[in-house]
């Protein structure tokens, strides 16, 4: 018996590999490539619908406008930076208004001190009642001190008011004090109110962001001089957008709050289904239509301002059967529109068609050029020159 030696096995097990490799890989070369796939045009019954044009706006937008007048000192971006809630977006010039809260704080000040001076007074008077001080008068208290030995204790023997009643006199103080007292309360209060209303005015002066979201548009810019009420940015939540259309008040009875429908984004001619989120109460008096509002999905490429199209079924117009394909059977020259057919011989060729509206997501009707049971190629089998998977 003769054996394989040792040292020669890693060379045979080497050659074997690579001769199943160049085998597998022959064997790849000459597998046929993949066939498109063909597909039988299904008919769908739908009715019409009319396409209305709108504008894509922000979920939530606000424009923030000055409060105060002033200069500003501070704007915290450009359009498009992004920014938390409460992050300050602008500031304006506050020195004035500081000068004014020292001086109404220097008024706060001297009412307390007018209380205090006040609250004394008052308890001398209940303490100590100035009709029997004898410091009242000049000369060492003799004539004080000679009126109230001498004069008061004869004044109940005296006929009438002469001499005066010391009970009303007293109680007379007692009032004038506690009137003082009060007023000085007053001024306190008054003072108070002051820097209330310098710290509001002082809060205005910074404009804050009332949610996550963006700058969109920038009216000052830092050393522009503003009045009350003048716009200084407009801010928008951009993560979730919407359709806004003036809709025909013939078209009212097909909508309503919830219900989907296809809607064409600008933008890489996007189409989507949208959602109807808002129906305005009322309609317009001149053009007699109705604002209505309608939520995009998520992560739909676009911005506010941009043109926007949606598709409102008319349930007035009769419903019909019509042929529908992919979208992604269709190639386009321009404007034009064609597709793929598998002809009586069974090549592919080329066919213009008119299409319709979307009747869902990635399914468009055909209006003309092709008739329901015609088999066509759902993906374009090639794409002659001058025509392209995408309209122009």
């Amino acid at each position: 018996m003769k054996f394989t030696s040792p040292h020669r096995t890693p060379a045979f097990f080497a050659t074997l590999l690579l001769t199943l490799t160049v085998g597998l890989t022959g064997a790849r070369a000459q597998a046929p490539a993949a066939q498109p796939q063909i597909i039988t045009v299904q008919p769908a019954r739908m009715g019409s619908s009319v396409t209305i044009g709108g504008t894509v706006v922000a979920h939530k937008q606000v424009t923030l406008t000055a409060q105060i007048p002033g200069r500003v000192e501070f704007i915290a971006g450009k359009e498009g930076d992004h920014f938390k809630k409460d992050d300050v977006l602008v500031t304006i010039d506050d020195d004035q208004l500081l000068a004014m809260r020292r001086q109404a704080v220097a008024q706060y000040n001297n009412a307390l001190a007018e209380i205090q001076q006040a609250q004394v007074m008052f308890q001398r008077e209940i303490i100590s009642p100035r009709t029997r001080s004898i410091t009242g008068m000049p000369g060492f208290g003799l004539p004080g001190l000679f009126d109230q030995m001498f004069v008061r204790p004869m004044q109940s023997f005296m006929p009438g008011t002469i001499g005066g009643n010391p009970e009303f006199e007293r109680y007379s103080d007692l009032y004038t004090q506690n009137v003082r007292l009060r007023e000085a309360y007053n001024r306190l209060y008054a003072a108070q109110s002051k820097i209330e209303e310098i710290d509001a005015k002082l809060r205005d002066t910074r404009s804050f962001a009332p949610f996550d979201g963006v700058i969109v548009k920038k009216y000052v810019e830092v050393g522009d001089t503003v009045q009350p009420g003048q716009p200084l940015v407009e801010y928008a939540d951009l993560t979730y957008l919407q359709v806004k259309a003036d809709v025909p008040t013939r078209l009212m009875p097909g909508l309503k709050v919830g219900m989907m429908v296809p809607a064409r984004i600008d933008v890489g001619n996007q189409v989507v289904q949208a959602r109807v989120a808002q129906i305005y109460p009322a309609a317009d008096p001149q053009r007699h239509t109705v604002t209505v509002k309608f939520d995009l999905p998520q992560g739909v490429k676009g911005g506010p301002g941009m043109y926007a199209e949606v598709m409102i079924p008319d349930v007035a117009a009769p419903v019909n059967t019509v042929p529908v394909i992919p979208d992604t059977a269709v190639i386009w020259r321009g404007s034009l529109p064609a597709v793929y057919v598998v002809g009586k011989d069974g090549k592919p060729h080329l066919r213009l068609v008119r299409l319709g509206d979307f009747v869902a997501p990635g399914q468009v009707s055909v209006l003309s050029g092709l008739r329901i049971g015609e088999r066509i190629y759902a993906t374009p089998p090639q794409v002659t020159l001058g025509w392209s998977e995408k309209p122009e």
